[in-house]
């Protein structure tokens, strides 16, 4: 049974691997890589709302996944979301491996101090524990994700930019809720000593500002979104 379960799951990736565009793919996979490289230094912090780099790049992964979703379904964007995961965590693993050997970062020839080399090996390394906590909340933001963007989709009537971005800022609002409270949960609160409170606030106050990042960009995704229900109607070679 496991093994007929991996059969179906590769056939599906590889199906799926076809249909979307390998640069919505392309731009999944390293906003996800480079918001996690992001998060390690602080955008803004005052004492309603904290923001590390990477909100600068984590709305990307959900419009892309909101992109796939209109054009083939929940359970594409979650597989897809799923495969941008394992990839980062691959990413990770090797620069947890290359931080390990006895070399030197550019930067410690320029200062002489062997306080930089070691910044750099524990910035980039990273934490093992916030590195997987993070890639937890995203793939349970993702399942979300889809579900909320399917569940709205099927209450409008139309197809059109309105339908598509009420369906993406619904689905973004909630599931960018429900990433951060994940990951403060899992790693803010045991690790960094947050209360409840302060990651309900953050939790919010961070979706918002992710969202608006989004509805920003949200005309791009639509035509993005169009473009690929275009091409998926075209014969294949």
């Amino acid at each position: 049974m496991i093994i007929t379960f991996f059969r179906r799951e590769l056939a599906e990736y590889k199906l799926l691997l076809q249909r979307v565009p390998p640069m919505m793919f392309t731009i999944l996979v390293l906003s996800v890589v480079c918001m996690n490289l992001l998060a390690n230094k602080e955008l803004v912090r005052t004492s309603w709302i904290a923001l590390d780099s990477g909100y600068t790049l984590s709305w990307i992964p959900f419009l892309v996944m909101d992109c796939i979703c209109k054009v083939y379904g929940g359970r594409a964007a979650t597989r897809i979301s799923v495969l941008a995961l394992a990839m980062n965590l691959a990413v990770f693993a090797v620069f947890k491996l290359v931080m390990l050997t006895p070399g030197s970062w550019g930067e410690y020839y320029a200062t002489g101090l062997s306080e930089v080399n070691d910044s750099l090996n524990r910035t980039i390394g990273g934490s093992s524990w916030i590195v997987l906590g993070s890639a937890f909340a995203m793939f349970v933001a993702s399942v979300v994700n889809s579900v909320v963007n399917v569940s709205v989709a099927r209450l409008l009537r139309s197809d059109n930019y309105r339908a598509f971005a009420a369906r993406s800022f619904a689905s973004t609002l909630v599931s960018q809720f429900t990433d951060n409270l994940v990951f403060a949960t899992v790693v803010s609160i045991p690790l960094f000593g947050w209360n409840i409170r302060q990651a309900l606030v953050c939790s919010l106050t961070c979706a918002i500002v992710e969202l608006l990042l989004e509805v920003c960009f949200s005309g791009i995704g639509y035509k993005l979104a169009k473009n690929m229900e275009r091409d998926a109607h075209l014969p294949q070679e």
